[in-house]
């Protein structure tokens, strides 16, 4: 059976990293709340172990595997919720398939083969987020590879591509171009907003334009948002300048769910 439900938006929403149990439960509670008060709204918890690509070596990186999954089986045994989390190796698929719904192929990685290979042997669903330095056209690429490795279910996402140094844009083409190639496309609403390495050692960020690339995003035709969310964005471990605030999560929701509502009932237009 397919996670994905065309009849429902879907929201990948949690903490960029799972920095502690606390702070993990608080995010997947209000996600589990915002589930029951949407019945068009397809919640999947994404948090990672491991935030491998660091800016600098100093920079805390999170609980790491063996806690990271204890956190995640956690969040699930309360919620209920899907879960969604990054690999870096071939051999983390295992492990993590084991726990997690989702395996999500960072940006930087989504060209590596062994890696898509032992993803899509996992008979999870497979996240793959365009690289910043890709085309839509080159995914075309990236979702071969996982089609010949026999992935049950694909998701590509949308996360901005390098514009110059220290910014990232995104095309709105890209997510009917992306779409033809016949699996659901995501808008990385919060790592497109980006400043990478800007903030001195650490990446910095724009997270007042997240709603704007969410909006925008839904009437291009994606099927849904990736929102990272927590408590106290200026206190997190890692991308505090682009996570939305929790509490604020609701009326971004709110909003979305109306763009994607309207933009399903607009007819296709064609003037080729």
């Amino acid at each position: 059976m397919s996670l994905f439900d065309p009849q429902r938006l879907l929201l990948i929403a949690g903490p960029c990293s799972l920095e502690s149990f606390d702070t993990s439960l608080e995010v997947a509670r209000e996600l589990s709340r915002l589930r029951h008060a949407y019945e068009d709204l397809n919640i999947v918890f994404k948090g990672s172990f491991d935030k491998a690509n660091r800016t600098s070596l100093d920079s805390p990186r999170g609980p790491g595997l063996q806690e990271g999954l204890e956190i995640l089986s956690a969040v699930k045994e309360e919620t209920g919720l899907p879960l969604l989390t990054d690999i870096h190796y071939p051999e983390q698929a295992s492990p993590v398939g084991k726990v997690c719904d989702v395996l999500q192929i960072p940006a930087f990685l989504c060209r590596q083969t062994d890696l898509l290979v032992a993803a899509a042997q996992t008979s999870r669903v497979v996240n793959v987020k365009k690289g910043q330095f890709l085309s839509a056209a080159e995914m075309r690429f990236v979702i071969d590879k996982l089609e010949g490795a026999d992935a049950e279910e694909i998701w590509q996402t949308e996360r901005g591509t390098t514009f110059g140094y220290q910014n990232l844009v995104v095309d709105m083409r890209n997510f009917d171009l992306m779409r033809a190639y016949g699996h659901p496309t995501i808008m990385d609403a919060t790592h497109s907003v980006q400043l990478p390495g800007a903030g001195g050692g650490k990446t910095s960020g724009e997270r007042q334009f997240v709603p704007l690339l969410v909006r925008a995003a839904l009437a291009a035709g994606a099927n849904g948002v990736f929102v990272e969310t927590h408590p106290k964005p200026d206190e997190a471990i890692s991308d505090g300048p682009n996570q939305v605030p929790l509490g604020s999560l609701e009326t971004l929701v709110r909003q979305a769910l109306g763009i994607w509502r309207a933009a399903r009932t607009l007819p296709e237009l064609s003037f080729s």
